[in-house]
């Protein structure tokens, strides 16, 4: 329960309300697995969990990709290189790889989903060979709500990995798909029947998801999705992210649409 203190290395503004903090690892053992999240601690206000997102292979220091929406992240995010904060961790259950190995891998995110799913796009490409196809779906807002957007272009630029991004309403300048993020499914190539799926957003938007994923023909035990609800404690004794018979923050925030049975599309559960 006791953070430790660290430094912040840089802050980059990704969008009005969301920036990205590079922070100083307690060691040089230090590591994490793609989708696990730490507890980050602004001084005097409070503690909140916040996905990794960086590249599971950079021991040199923690990605943390954080949007302004309450007292706590306000004040995360108002941080600037040389200021501290507390840090435990990391927690929770990973994205899966092992289950895309030898198979097409398809990643879809929304929103601020992309940066829990940053990580495993990183440790995908680091290992190429491990998988078949690899496709990246991304739907934001608006073209100006896309995040890691010169990354998002470098990842287009691959012979290796096919990504579709799409908006919810377009610009004047914007040349591509408008709609929902499922409406890119039907142009992606992979193999339903042998292929893993992670997801990773607003919970409207992996309900449809899911259901239209199973459509094509996934299985619940190849749909992975990251729950990041609720969480204040991150080793579950707090019960606020209770989710049924599971505690998000030790048992997720990453689990099969297999493991939870239909639990998570209740409303209000």
């Amino acid at each position: 329960m006791r953070p430790t203190a660290r430094r912040i290395l840089s802050v980059e503004r990704e969008l009005p309300d969301t920036y990205t903090l590079e922070i100083e690892p307690p060691g040089s053992d230090w590591s994490f697995l793609p989708g696990q999240y730490t507890m980050l601690y602004a001084f005097g206000i409070g503690e909140v969990p916040i996905s990794i997102s960086g590249d599971p292979s950079d021991a040199t220091r923690i990605v943390q990709t954080i949007r302004a929406a309450g007292a706590v992240t306000d004040a995360l995010v108002a941080k600037v290189p040389g200021d501290f904060v507390g840090l435990r961790g990391p927690y929770g259950t990973a994205w899966d790889t092992k289950a895309g190995e030898g198979r097409d891998v398809l990643i879809i995110a929304g929103g601020i989903g992309l940066a829990p799913v940053r990580p495993l796009v990183l440790d995908v490409l680091n290992h190429r060979d491990r998988y078949g196809n690899v496709t990246l779906l991304y739907g934001a807002r608006s073209p100006r709500d896309l995040l890691f957007a010169d990354q998002l272009q470098e990842w287009r630029g691959r012979f290796d990995l096919e990504v579709l991004i799409t908006v919810d309403q377009a610009e004047q300048t914007w040349r591509g798909p408008v709609g929902v993020v499922t409406s890119l499914i039907g142009r992606s190539s992979f193999d339903p029947d042998a292929a893993v799926a992670y997801v990773c957003g607003p919970e409207v938007m992996m309900r449809f998801t899911i259901q239209e994923l199973e459509r094509k023909g996934f299985s619940d035990d190849r749909l992975y999705v990251s729950m990041e609800r609720n969480m204040k404690c991150g080793i579950g004794l707090c019960g606020h992210c209770q989710l049924g018979r599971f505690f998000i923050c030790k048992d997720g925030p990453v689990m099969t649409c297999a493991q939870m049975a239909g639990s998570c599309w209740i409303r209000e559960v």
